[in-house]
């Protein structure tokens, strides 16, 4: 990779690397970075003119130090109002936007928006951070492969960078370790990245970060990930034709939300995820035989994924093909009815505590509240919280606290905090854009670079139905009550 140094202005960088392999439009995010000026704005001088932002650098000629001129005019900055208030309307959009929450957006890098979506659902994560900081304390472990270690340390800078800026950030760097560790995000299709699927991507950043959250020797991030998004299943595994019974546990990071012409609500299609058709070798029949496998929830964790299981493969296309029926899913979910009867005896306390403590919300306030009933209400607010909460408590929770016994109380009631959309027809490509809910209730759309405000009743409309965004996958998380 040629170094360059590039001038602007009155300044020179010195020693700007340029990956030839990647479209110009990265190098452009990189002075971004470097000067403020967006890539829209950036007018560079290479041979044969200004550096287009599919530009194929094996025809520019670029040499090792070579000098590049750059013109453009940076964001301004807007400073604080020395006196006086300041009212949200009052404020132009872009600071509204501003305003309301976390706004830094991701640059599309090339068909990246998948990549994009997922990043900016699980930043909204304030516990994952935490597990993240703990974990660069800890150093890591020596059983950990390399790849892993590098692709944790580059999600975790990445959330510190989308933290601290307002302005788009360029994910040069995880993306890079992302493609080393999983090579089938740096397929090509006629020289430009090909889109990948969203739903693949969040599967592996999060087997990777609990790969590496498990290994470190940081005990307070040990059981993060299983904590934050593990689902524990126990199935029934019935023949009908034999008889045989066996029960089987295993360990999940999504729950699957299966898409047919009976499916019109999220918690039917949960339903349908839960019971399955396997075929496998009968013992007392000697041959294979079908077996009815129906799964209830054991564990419930902190963060609920589930995923809409919209594209399957369509062989005469040879491409995974979408399902556009119209599915609705809720602000608020209780996966009670899903449970197993175990976990439902474990939450029927809470439950009633919460449904208590709801009543009195609605005005059906007990008259004689002592002091410690009035302590607990407190609690139950701070416990209740949104879907970002402080350092302190957010490292409580990554610790395991999700599970009963641990400081707070699952209830089994989740509320929606994220959802990732895709708009088109195949997983492949489209689109793919983040909805996430920020801590005063706001919602933002987080479409690469662009982030916008949403309103909330618009937000349950991305159900399908026709060709705009529709919900891939929904992250909701758990009400609770403290211990």
């Amino acid at each position: 990779m040629p170094t360059v140094s590039v001038k602007w202005q009155k300044e020179t960088f010195q020693g700007v690397e340029i990956d030839t392999s990647q479209p110009a439009y990265v190098f452009k995010c990189q002075l971004y970075d470097l000067t403020g000026v967006p890539p829209e704005r950036q007018k560079i001088m290479v041979k044969g003119g200004l550096l287009k932002d599919d530009a194929d650098w094996s025809t520019l000629g670029v040499k090792q130090g070579q000098k590049i001129m750059m013109m453009g005019t940076a964001d301004e900055i807007v400073n604080a109002p020395e006196k006086g208030p300041v009212f949200m309307e009052d404020l132009p959009e872009e600071e509204q936007v501003i305003a309301v929450g976390h706004t830094a957006g991701l640059f599309n890098l090339g068909n990246t928006c998948y990549m994009n979506s997922t990043i900016q659902c699980l930043h909204s994560v304030p516990e994952l951070k935490s597990a993240l900081i703990q974990y660069q304390k800890s150093g890591g472990s020596n059983d950990l492969d390399q790849s892993s270690h590098l692709l944790t340390v580059a999600t975790r800078d990445l959330f510190g960078e989308l933290d601290k800026s307002v302005k788009p950030v360029a994910p040069m760097q995880f993306w890079m370790v992302l493609k080393k560790k999983y090579p089938q995000f740096s397929q090509l299709h006629n020289g430009t990245f090909m889109q990948q699927d969203a739903e693949e991507c969040w599967t592996q950043i999060l087997y990777t970060l609990s790969q590496s959250l498990q290994s470190s020797v940081s005990s307070s991030s040990a059981d993060a990930m299983k904590a934050l998004f593990g689902i524990e299943l126990v199935s029934r595994v019935h023949c009908q034709e034999s008889g045989e019974e066996s029960s089987e546990s295993e360990s999940i990071y999504a729950l699957k939300c299966h898409i047919s012409h009976e499916v019109n609500h999220l918690h039917e299609g949960l339903k349908h995820g839960l019971k399955s058709e396997l075929e496998k070798a009968s013992p007392s029949l000697g041959r294979s035989a079908i077996y009815i496998k129906d799964s209830r929830i054991s564990s419930l964790p902190r963060y609920l994924t589930i995923q809409f299981v919209r594209f399957f493969w369509k062989r005469e296309s040879n491409q995974k093909a979408k399902i556009l029926r119209k599915v609705d899913y809720p602000l608020e979910l209780d996966v009670y009815d899903l449970c197993s009867e175990d976990l439902k005896k474990k939450l029927e306390a809470p439950r009633q505590i919460l449904r208590d403590e709801e009543g009195k919300k609605l005005g059906l306030k007990s008259k004689n509240k002592s002091p410690d009933a009035t302590e607990k209400d407190v609690k139950m607010t701070e416990a209740e919280g949104s879907s970002n909460t402080d350092g302190a408590s957010s490292s409580a929770v990554a610790a395991g606290s999700a599970e009963p016994g641990k400081g707070v109380q699952l209830t089994g009631v989740y509320d929606l905090v994220a959802v990732l959309t895709h708009k088109g027809r195949s997983a492949d490509s489209g689109h793919y854009v983040a909805w996430v809910k920020q801590d005063n209730g706001k919602w933002i759309q987080f479409d690469d670079d662009n982030p916008s405000v949403q309103r909330e009743e618009d937000i349950t409309k991305l159900s399908g139905g026709g060709d705009w965004h529709m919900a891939y996958i929904c992250m909701y998380k758990a009400r609770v009550i403290p211990m």
